[in-house]
Order: structure tokens, then C-alpha cells, then sequence
């Protein structure tokens, strides 16, 4: 048996996967305070006016202009190839997947559902109110465009606003929400943040999106993030069903007959042992009637308690070479009791 000092690196890791006997107490779940009723505020004030000075076509519709000719990809083309793999940190597949593999480690170790629960029920958000606003609006994008110095709204586009910004912002700031520390939540927070812009401008740079777009994009996720407390009692419900589907299935199977053995045909024959003849019979006969008289003897001569004989006050030798007196009733060797008179 291997001793904590003899440990191979396998077994470290071993060591690391086991799981938590329960869930931590440690780990809180996010209210829905005034400080983020506050940020929640703000962040649909932005929102609704970023909406409204596009639809307006204000000054952030020409900047939007001023940057789509400016060309990015043209300015810098040595970044073209990095930018090209780091869009992917906002596509919903690649990302969703990496973070659900994740939170569904942590849920498995702690023994919730949570991480996975608050993971999916984000990701509806995200797919109804991006989805929603994109196919209300109808944007175009840059490479799309048709009047210079328009809005393009409402022409059938997809863009407005940006699924990759929004996506990017509730993918990974998913992790900062879940976090078990304050300090381990801001960093993370920040780190979500500025890797969210980031995705939004390279997609400005790619020329994929307008300005606009990130900008409502990141303030439709942030919305999103800040209003997940609000579907805490909903995710710990459906949590609590989940379980105790879990349990009822368990006991159900836990509660299923054994399976019966099938009994054994009554005509089916019995084997018996074979009788034993006579032949056989007469030597375990004789070893019984032996040992009883041998036991009969010893218990008579411990009960008589004779004293031992001298050699002329023994009696004679017989013809039979014994020297025990003849007794009539006993019935010679050899012979059966029915030849007895």
C-alpha cells in the first residue's frame, strides 16, 4: 500500500479529482442589492439611449461611418491573423462548450446543480432578448451597407446588437457571478469585461460590426449578467426538482422484487442414495457390536475393581488360544443369529 510520501504523479491528480463530501457552506449566491439596482438602471439607460441615437441617426451613426471608412484591417494588417482567432472567444458554440465543461466540473465536486443551472438559464436570456432586438431592429452591417450616412435599419439585417459582444459578456462573466470569493468575483469581473470589449472591437476591426453594435452588445449583456439574482429562487427550485427526481429514481429502482428462483418440476425424478446389502451391513455391524462390548467391558472391569492376578490364579489357555471362560449364549463368528436353536 502506498504511503502519502511514495505518491507518482498519477496518483496526485487522483487525489485532486476527489470530490467535496457536501457543498460548501462557503459559497453564496448574488442578491439582488441597490448597488445593482443602481448598475442595473444605468445599464438600461444606456442601452435604450444608444438605441435611440441610432434610430435617430445622431452623431454615433456618422462616427459609425468614420470607422467603417477608416478600415482597421487595412491600418493594421499585421494583427489580421491574431484577431482572426481571438473573435473566437466570442462565438456562442466554442465558448459555451469550454465554460460548461467547467461549471460542470464544479457542480459535480460540490455536489449542486447550480453552476450548470445558472450557466443555461444565461444563455436563454441571451438568446431571447439579443435575439429579439436583432430581429426587431433588422440592422445591416458594414459590408452590407446601402446609403452611406444612414442607420440601415429595419432592411432585414442581423447585427444590431452584437451577438459576439453580448455573448462574450455573459460566456465569461458566468464565471466572475459564480465565483466563491469577493476578491476571485472582481477580478474576474474585470477580466470578463475588458476580454468582452475586446472581442466587440475586433469585430469592428474585421469590419463585421459597427461601433454601435458593440456598444449596445456589451450593455445587453451586462443587463443580463446584472439581472441574474432575479432568477436565483426559479434556478434553486428547479434545482430541488431535479433532485428529487433523482432520489424518486432511485428509490424506485432500490424498490424493484428480487427476481424468483424457478422451482424444480414436481415430476422431475430424486436421487437417492443406494441401499446398502448385507455384505456391507456386516462389518459396520460388527464394528458397532465390538466397540459396545469393548466400552461394556471396560465400564465391568472399572466397576468389579478386581485385584491383578497372579499367573497361576489365571485361568487356563483354551483350545481356542483364549483364556476367557465359554459363554453358551454367545453366538461363535462367522455365523448369523438365525442359526441360532
Amino acid at each position: 500500500m502506498r504511503t502519502e510520501g511514495t505518491l507518482t504523479r498519477l496518483d496526485r491528480v487522483f487525489t485532486r479529482l476527489d470530490r467535496e463530501p457536501q457543498r460548501p457552506a462557503h459559497i453564496d449566491m448574488p442578491r439582488m442589492s441597490r448597488h445593482r439596482v443602481v448598475l442595473f438602471s444605468a445599464t438600461l439607460a444606456f442601452y435604450l439611449a444608444i438605441v435611440w441615437a441610432v434610430v435617430t441617426t445622431s452623431w454615433l451613426v456618422r462616427l459609425d461611418w468614420q470607422v467603417m471608412f477608416f478600415r482597421p484591417y487595412q491600418q493594421w494588417p499585421q494583427i489580421h491573423a491574431f484577431l482572426d482567432y481571438y473573435v473566437v472567444l466570442g462565438q456562442r458554440g466554442p465558448t459555451a462548450v469550454m465554460v460548461a465543461a467547467w461549471l460542470g466540473w464544479r457542480s459535480w465536486r460540490q455536489h449542486t446543480l447550480r453552476p450548470l443551472l445558472t450557466l443555461a438559464a444565461s444563455l436563454l436570456l441571451l438568446n431571447i432578448t439579443v435575439g429579439a432586438a436583432k430581429l426587431g431592429m433588422g440592422r445591416l452591417g458594414p459590408h452590407y451597407a446601402t446609403v452611406i450616412g444612414s442607420n440601415e435599419m429595419g432592411l432585414g439585417g442581423d447585427i444590431f446588437p452584437s451577438g459576439h459582444t453580448a455573448n462574450a459578456v455573459v460566456t465569461w462573466g458566468i464565471l466572475a457571478y459564480l465565483a466563491s470569493t469577493p476578491r476571485a468575483r472582481r477580478w474576474l469581473s474585470a477580466l470578463s469585461a475588458v476580454t468582452a470589449l475586446g472581442v466587440g472591437l475586433t469585430t469592428v476591426y474585421l469590419g463585421t460590426h459597427w461601433l454601435s453594435d458593440v456598444l449596445l452588445g456589451w450593455a445587453a449583456g451586462l443587463l443580463i449578467m446584472l439581472a441574474l439574482p432575479w432568477f436565483e429562487p426559479l434556478i434553486a427550485r428547479v434545482e430541488t426538482a431535479l433532485f428529487d427526481l433523482r432520489d424518486l429514481w432511485r428509490a424506485r429502482r432500490g424498490r424493484r422484487a428480487p427476481v424468483p428462483v424457478p422451482a424444480a418440476p414436481v415430476g422431475s425424478p430424486v436421487l437417492l442414495n443406494p441401499r446398502a446389502t448385507a455384505a456391507d451391513e456386516a462389518p459396520a455391524a460388527r464394528e458397532t457390536v465390538g466397540a459396545s462390548r469393548s466400552s461394556s467391558r471396560t465400564a465391568a472391569h472399572l466397576a468389579a475393581a478386581r485385584p491383578h492376578l497372579t499367573r497361576s490364579e489365571r485361568p487356563a489357555v483354551t483350545p481356542t488360544g483364549s483364556r476367557r471362560p465359554p459363554h453358551p449364549e454367545r453366538v461363535p463368528r462367522g455365523t448369523t443369529s438365525a442359526a441360532r436353536p
